[in-house]
């Protein structure tokens, strides 16, 4: 291992939160990124646009549920770390569709664990004892709490409601199984709603800012009073940097904002800085747009997460009130319309064929 290079690698790294992973760690580190993508509708390569030309930052298109292309990687590489972000993370479409989040939650988790737990029972020390396997989680699996509940803590019960979430919770005990059934030094982090740059505009906040400049309606589940910790997504991205750093292993950390705001109070402040920021022409607000939908089949009241732990043992808390970072979120819509426009009309994918050919791969 004499003069190997120090990397890591970043499954899910083209998504929303992978993707403002990958350019923060650039950003802020010379330790190169090893970037694995499948690509599927929310993964797009223009998220990464910034470093599609910079050495540091490998990318590979594939699956994690494919052993093979893991076990080259990680041989061909060798990180000391694996962040896991690759995930299908919408709750709608796993009520219509469950096989995908089966299959890539939780098969794929699964394999990647096996092909890193050889990994890491093939090192020799220091690089053993410095390994880590970062599993990013969310507070859904936690299930739904009632108004006056204290919020999630880390020793919360599972009760996950959703297709999602059940996969998602799968994946968090395979995690935590293989740590202690077999020693894989792990990590995962539970985090709450995140929004920001480069978010699929099927997800709450970037929808209703996507509508309301094409003059579409706001469509709000229900009374539209669905209770989330809202997360501004580059501090999630520093909680992480610092958990891979510090966490004690087999450790879960929730992460969250501080930020309990109910749905249709989260669309009214989205309107109102439209309003200040991109008004209409007819002068009207954007509040006049909103249209009340049938809520979704088990759709979860409240989440609030308690980030006491990681405050306490790692020194991490948010940078962003939810004002601040609503107000760049929807600055940084307001300045990208071409990413929008991309993302909906698929055009990404056809860069992605030229970009990289028919294996995906590039260097």
């Amino acid at each position: 291992m004499l003069g190997h290079i120090f990397m890591i690698l970043v499954t899910g790294g083209a998504g929303f939160i992978g993707a403002n992973f990958v350019l923060d760690w650039l950003a802020g580190s010379d330790e190169p990124v090893v970037n694995l993508d499948k690509l599927t509708y929310a993964g797009n390569l223009g998220n990464l646009a910034s470093v599609q030309d910079d050495p540091r930052h490998v990318f590979v298109q594939g699956d994690i549920g494919d052993t093979a292309l893991l076990d080259g990687l990680l041989k061909q590489h060798r990180p000391r770390a694996i962040v896991n972000f690759a995930a299908e993370s919408h709750v709608d479409r796993s009520i219509h569709g469950a096989e995908d989040f089966i299959f890539t939650n939780i098969v794929g988790t699964f394999r990647l664990l096996e092909v890193a737990r050889s990994y890491h029972a093939a090192l020799i020390e220091p690089e053993k004892a410095a390994f880590r396997f970062l599993h990013v989680s969310t507070d859904e699996v936690y299930g739904s709490l009632t108004p006056q509940a204290p919020a999630f803590k880390e020793d919360h019960v599972y009760e996950p409601n959703s297709p999602y979430s059940a996969s998602k919770a799968a994946s968090d005990h395979l995690v935590r199984a293989w740590h202690h059934t077999h020693g894989l030094p792990v990590l995962t982090t539970n985090c709450s709603n995140n929004y920001g740059p480069y978010h699929f505009p099927e997800k709450l906040i970037p929808l209703m800012i996507v509508n309301a400049l094409a003059g579409k309606p706001l469509p709000v589940y229900g009374d539209g009073q669905q209770v989330r910790d809202w997360l501004y997504v580059k501090d999630h991205c520093s909680a992480i940097r610092r958990v891979l750093e510090a966490g004690r292993l087999g450790e879960t950390y929730n992460v969250g904002g501080w930020n309990e705001k109910a749905n249709l109070s989260i669309v009214h402040i989205v309107c109102d800085l439209l309003d200040e920021l991109s008004p209409r022409r007819d002068g009207e607000s954007y509040r006049t747009q909103i249209t009340h939908v049938t809520d979704r089949p088990g759709h979860d009241r409240r989440y609030a997460i308690d980030a006491r732990k990681i405050e306490r043992e790692l020194g991490w808390k948010p940078a962003e009130t939810f004002e601040t970072g609503i107000r760049k979120t929807v600055q940084w819509y307001l300045a990208n319309p071409e990413w929008v426009q991309s993302v909906q009309s698929g055009s990404y994918r056809d860069w992605v064929a030229t970009q990289y050919g028919s294996t995906g791969a590039g260097a």
